[in-house]
């Protein structure tokens, strides 16, 4: 039986597996770090697959190793389970349904992410154990990618030093080769500490933190100005002083994400803001302290393996995509305005060759868009951990539609989708996808070398760890 054939079918025989990982870890919708069941249901297949695995890898409790084969190559496959704060919303349903005493929701579609790489996972040990082909597949259960940097502290603990390939995938609203770089950024925290007094009876006495915060959003946001245009940089208020207008505060925080195409980059770009920070507590008599959270490189698409899981994507098909799902996504795109429901329905016909009226009525992307290689020339200023790896090993990655076009990620639209089949059948189109994949390196391990030299070409050899010394997993303060 051809490689293809035999993978489509193992796939289908653990079609019900993995589309209960992905709505048992949709129900747990557990936060970075605080992913306790999720990695629980994920190694407890594992184990009943053939597995061994290795719990707690890079000191965190909710990371692990699921291994099979033996001898080389060996290739891994990149799982995350996170899901994100203030996006709790009922599966399928399609206005704002949140969830009663639920806070988070997999609204970046991560349940089914790590049901996908699960999937393959555990398709690729069923092409080893009936084929005979040596080799050997990992799973890595990657946890915090949203907030956390999970796999950063991973490979600064040396986690992939033995792997040939990496490979993962990402939710979306379409089928694709995911062959774009993302963008580096560091997380900091600035704490400014002032002087406390009676705002209205003894003001001078008052040094305050806030307005030195405040102060310092002012600068940040004229050094906007001059930075690089692919670079970005965001805020949050961790500590705004306090709740009484009347009282100087004398302590307040602010958090940052520095985002650009290189990590060193985002550096320089963090350098500048020492200096305006620091500008601002001269100006208010306060003093600041600056910590370092963390951080993510940016990702290196390889140019050979993201040929070969392109290649083979367009050989195991798009999501199979029945009516159910579609009934599910015809909700959804009438919930949408009108002038973006009439966006959606003629670009949809045109992406997928179909009349504008038959994709109103199977409104989900069936097409896979084929890795180019001007796709490597662009930058998606989001981010993602998945490109500390990629410096480390030949890395590559595909998306699949869990929701609707213009269904976007970090919204309570694609949590309800991807919690439904919709993200079941995602999950198992690129697990015979990776699956063949890997397939095809087994048999054919000289691809490595090639993808190998590539990766020494863009590094030099050269990786620097965003996270500083000291800094643990989970640390936000």
């Amino acid at each position: 039986m051809e490689e293809r054939q035999l993978i489509h079918d193992i796939v289908a025989e653990k079609a019900d597996i993995i589309a209960g990982i992905n709505r048992a870890v949709w129900d747990y919708a557990e936060f970075g770090y605080q992913e306790d069941q999720s990695a629980e249901k994920i190694k407890a297949v594992l184990r009943q697959e053939g597995f061994e695995v290795e719990e707690g890898v890079a000191k965190i409790p909710t990371a692990f190793v699921g291994r099979y084969g033996s001898g080389k190559p060996v290739i891994g496959i990149l799982a995350e389970y996170d899901a994100l704060p203030d996006l709790s919303q009922k599966a399928g349903c399609a206005k704002p349904c949140p969830i009663e005493g639920k806070k988070y929701g997999h609204g970046c579609g991560h349940s089914a992410l790590g049901a996908g790489a699960a999937g393959a996972a555990i398709a690729v040990k069923e092409y080893l154990q009936r084929t005979g082909v040596t080799g050997t597949v990992e799973l890595y259960g990657c946890p915090a990618e949203e907030t956390g940097f999970g796999k950063a502290f991973m490979v600064k603990e040396h986690c992939f030093d033995g792997i040939d390939a990496a490979f993962s995938w990402h939710p979306m609203d379409g089928n694709m080769s995911m062959s774009v770089r993302t963008v580096a950024y560091y997380k900091v925290r600035f704490d400014f500490k002032g002087t406390t007094a009676h705002a209205g009876a003894a003001p001078e006495l008052g040094r305050s933190a806030l307005d030195a915060c405040e102060l310092m959003n002012v600068g940040v946001n004229y050094l906007r100005e001059h930075i690089i245009s692919d670079a970005r940089v965001h805020y949050a208020y961790l500590d705004c002083g306090g709740e009484a207008p009347n009282i100087v505060p004398d302590h307040a925080s602010l958090l940052y994400f520095i985002r650009a195409p290189k990590l060193v980059q985002s550096g320089e770009i963090l350098e500048r803001m020492r200096k305006i920070a620091e500008g601002a507590a001269l100006m208010t008599e306060t003093k600041v302290s600056i910590k370092v959270l963390g951080g993510l490189s940016d990702t290196i698409p390889n140019p050979t393996l993201s040929m070969l899981l392109s290649d083979a994507y367009l050989e195991t098909g798009a999501p199979d995509f029945g009516e159910e799902e579609f009934a599910i996504a015809r909700d959804f795109l009438a919930a949408m305005p009108q002038e973006q429901r009439e966006r959606v329905v003629k670009n949809g016909a045109k992406q997928n060759g179909i009349s504008e009226e038959e994709f109103a009525q199977r409104p989900l992307n069936t097409f896979i868009m084929p890795y180019t290689p001007a796709m490597r020339d662009k930058v998606m200023t989001g981010s993602s951990d998945v490109g500390d790896v990629s410096y480390q090993v030949p890395t590559a990655q595909i998306t699949a539609a869990t929701g609707i076009p213009e269904t976007g990620a970090h919204t309570w639209q694609m949590t309800a989708q991807v919690g439904t089949s919709i993200g079941d059948k995602a999950s198992q189109a690129v697990a015979r996808a990776i699956a063949l994949a890997c397939a095809k390196i087994y048999g054919n391990p000289e691809i490595l070398d090639t993808a190998k030299k590539e990766l020494e070409e863009e590094t030099g050899g050269v990786y620097l760890s965003p996270i500083p010394e000291g800094v643990q997993p989970g640390e936000i303060s």
